[in-house]
């Protein structure tokens, strides 16, 4: 143990991450202990870019994308902890209604769009139509191909008219998707989210890929996918994060506390 491991676990987030744990692991202590700090410092780096957003009637729109269990949600919560909730919108549409089954698909999306000042984070977006739909025949093929054929230019209109428009998407193995489910399944405060298309999920696996290498491929031209490689949930909300802070031309930017290489293969080890 080095000197610096010894000050991390000698103060008081040390002593909380140790003291947590119902087996003492002195590696994970300092695992948890980076990442909080490092989280922190990116949550204050993030309220910056908010009131940059604010002060200059910005428009921002981030969508999270990724198979179930991926983490999105849990990655978008950490992304708004301490952000003014009157600044920001968190859009997770259900199945829509009858009245929005007769639309133009992107219709309600639109309508969910920002306004002068807000950042807008979709936890899902216009993409389910690329993914999740043509799997579970929730659409037709017709539906897909016009889909597919008009998102570019639906998102080229969007940046067009003065919206940043990031997408990311949360890439995770079939095992860890699996793991994760049982996690769920277990859990008597998380089990209600075990919905009829995650228990097809694993079964669908090689559809699933071949409907999202698709939409990487022919959904890239004027707002291209960061892909985040999720298997682990901390190193990929501070990949998030990292994301967000990097692609904003917000001002002023603090360089140095978006650039942290060292932590992801701390966190990864």
């Amino acid at each position: 143990m080095t000197e610096k491991d010894l000050l991390t676990l000698n103060s008081k987030k040390g002593l909380e991450a140790l003291l947590r744990q119902n087996h003492i692991d002195i590696k994970k202590a300092i695992q948890n202990v980076t990442y909080e700090k490092r989280l922190e410092k990116l949550q204050e780096e993030m309220l910056i870019l908010q009131q940059w957003v604010a002060s200059n009637n910005k428009k921002v729109v981030v969508l999270f994308e990724g198979r179930d269990a991926a983490g999105k949600g849990g990655a978008i919560r950490r992304i708004i902890q301490h952000l003014p909730p009157r600044a920001i919108r968190v859009e997770a549409l259900p199945k829509p209604n009858e009245t929005e089954m007769g639309q133009w698909y992107f219709q309600r999306y639109i309508n969910r769009l920002p306004n002068n000042g807000e950042i807008v984070f979709f936890d899902r977006s216009w993409y389910n139509r690329a993914v999740v739909e043509p799997v579970n025949d929730f659409c037709t093929k017709t539906e897909y191909d016009i889909f597919m054929g008009q998102v570019n230019e639906f998102e080229k209109m969007i940046q067009d008219s003065g919206i940043y428009l990031l997408k990311l998407y949360f890439s995770i193995s079939k095992k860890e998707q699996e793991h994760r489910f049982k996690d769920i399944i277990s859990s008597t405060i998380k089990k209600w989210k075990y919905s009829d298309v995650d228990k097809r999920a694993l079964s669908l696996w090689d559809e699933y890929t071949r409907y999202k290498e698709t939409m990487f491929e022919k959904t890239q031209l004027h707002a291209p996918w960061k892909v985040i490689k999720a298997n682990r949930k901390t190193s990929a909300r501070i990949t998030a994060f990292e994301c967000i802070l990097k692609e904003i031309p917000y001002e002023v930017k603090d360089l140095e506390t978006i650039r942290h290489k060292t932590l992801r293969s701390i966190l990864n080890d």
